[in-house]
């Protein structure tokens, strides 16, 4: 391959192998000068050695730039024309040809983030903010800036600037009772929050966790401001900055809670729901997010957070996207004792066992599943019966043998099998004859990550249990 794929490729922030865009388009426009292959095979041509080399490919424009002009000047990308045409409307102040190009530009970004990154890297941010700003107090003009805003964050909240974040706050604080007009800030803010801490520190000192909760009640018959003000919510109680080693997160969480009363909130949003999934399966997310102290767990239940939980579960059996949500929330309040008897005694271990079986082949909901049997059989002898009676043990080894490579659902069916007997001996021989010494065997042989929890389960089942480091893991066959 030519010289363009010599070019030393970049680093980029988050660690991967980087190229920019020219040194792409060079590379494919190499391939047609001096190699003669058409467009389309020399651009699947510079992608395979781009990538054979370990280059993230993810933020470049896989298509031929358009050719140069007659005195020989390069042509753009198309997104980028679209940018020079917004630029020098916004110049011009000529609002209806602002309209016309954000709405054209909008579409250019969602298409793909390769789009958005080549556009973000030429100066779009600044255009864009200057459209919001030239479409202030023209209700329909600010919602197609802020739709662009919102596109074009989306992978990339680098972007955002203090500006920026002042005027999404002011936005949102001065258009509180228009639906739409909270609906496109809100989408702007979850963008420029997730995997980037200090946005979110910005945000949340600068009063966003107010005007999320606000808005939720405000527009609490809107499905749409409703989910996406939940996850929002979310998003602040993420830690998934890699740049960040310790993030505000834990923080974030007991001011929603706390501060702006967070739980209470988003419990009686899902009353107007009761009906639509997808915004339930946001609020449940988000409740497993704040369920961070034994007191927030406690007030979910008292709140009637766990009965909106179950109903969801039962109606909801047939949505694994929704079970998923439904069994982490379980999961997270079961972290305290109390809220433990409260969830067993609503029903919920054979909600979750049917949950298991209904969707066997689906690796998260056996994990999630085995996770919140593990959680609710944690020093409670009394659930362990319960969920013996239920199948859980039977659930558990079946979501092992019908995962054996993976090894989250490994490691949380042998901790459910462990809590099981670990103070309910009479439960080994049950257990040990549904075949649980070889599946948890296999485990430990096939996961390192698993020894620890296998060789526990094992132990407390009563099964002899061999030093990892002496055995092959064949039969009676010494390492050498």
């Amino acid at each position: 391959m030519g010289m363009g794929m010599n070019r030393a490729p970049l680093w980029d922030k988050m660690g991967s192998k980087q190229i920019t865009q020219e040194t792409f388009d060079d590379a494919v426009q190499e391939n047609i000068t001096e190699f003669e292959m058409d467009p389309e095979e020399a651009v699947r041509e510079a992608v395979q050695q781009f990538e054979s080399q370990g280059v993230d490919l993810s933020n470049i424009v896989k298509a031929l730039r358009p050719p140069a002009s007659e005195n020989g000047q390069r042509q753009k990308h198309e997104i980028l024309l679209t940018l020079d045409a917004l630029g020098k409307a916004v110049a011009d102040s000529d609002l209806a040809e602002v309209a016309e190009q954000l709405v054209v530009f909008t579409a250019q970004c969602k298409e793909q983030l390769a789009f958005r990154c080549l556009a973000g890297q030429n100066g779009a941010y600044p255009v864009v903010f200057s459209a919001c700003q030239v479409a202030s107090g023209d209700r329909n003009l600010m919602l197609k800036a802020f739709y662009t805003l919102s596109a074009l964050l989306d992978g990339q909240p680098d972007l955002l600037d203090t500006a920026g974040q002042d005027l999404l706050l002011q936005t949102l604080q001065e258009y509180g009772e228009d639906a739409d007009m909270t609906l496109a800030g809100i989408r702007c803010v979850r963008h420029a929050c997730l995997k980037h801490e200090q946005n979110r520190q910005d945000f949340v000192k600068g009063g966003i966790l107010p005007l999320l909760t606000g808005a939720i009640v405000q527009h609490r018959h809107s499905a749409d401001v409703v989910r996406t003000a939940a996850s929002a919510l979310r998003i602040m109680t993420f830690d998934d900055d890699i740049r960040v080693p310790f993030g505000h997160a834990h923080d974030h969480a007991k001011m929603i809670v706390l501060e702006n009363d967070g739980l209470r909130v988003l419990i009686e949003a899902a009353k107007a729901f009761t009906d639509n999934s997808s915004v339930l399966s946001e609020l449940c997310a988000t409740l497993s997010r704040l369920s961070v102290r034994n007191e927030f767990c406690q007030e979910i239940v008292d709140l009637g957070g766990l009965n909106f939980m179950m109903s969801l579960l039962a109606d909801c059996i047939d949505h694994p996207d929704v079970v998923k949500q439904v069994l982490s929330a379980i999961r997270a309040v079961a972290g305290n004792d109390d809220v433990k008897d409260a969830i067993v005694n609503a029903g919920a271990t054979d909600l979750i066992v049917l949950a298991i079986s209904h969707h066997l082949t689906n690796p998260q909901i056996c994990e999630q599943g085995c996770a919140a049997l593990c959680m609710l059989a944690l020093r409670k002898p009394e659930n362990c019966s319960i969920i013996m009676e239920g199948g859980g043990a039977l659930a558990a080894l079946q979501a092992m043998k019908a995962h054996p490579r993976e090894v989250a659902v490994q490691k949380q069916a042998c901790m459910l099998i462990r809590n099981l007997v670990s103070r309910s001996r009479d439960f080994s021989q049950p257990i040990l004859e549904m075949g649980a010494e070889n599946l948890i065997t296999e485990a430990r042989a096939a996961h390192r990550d698993c020894d620890d929890v296998a060789k526990a389960a094992l132990r407390d089942l009563g099964c002899k249990v061999e030093l990892r480091e002496l055995w092959t893991g064949q039969k009676g066959g010494l390492a050498q």
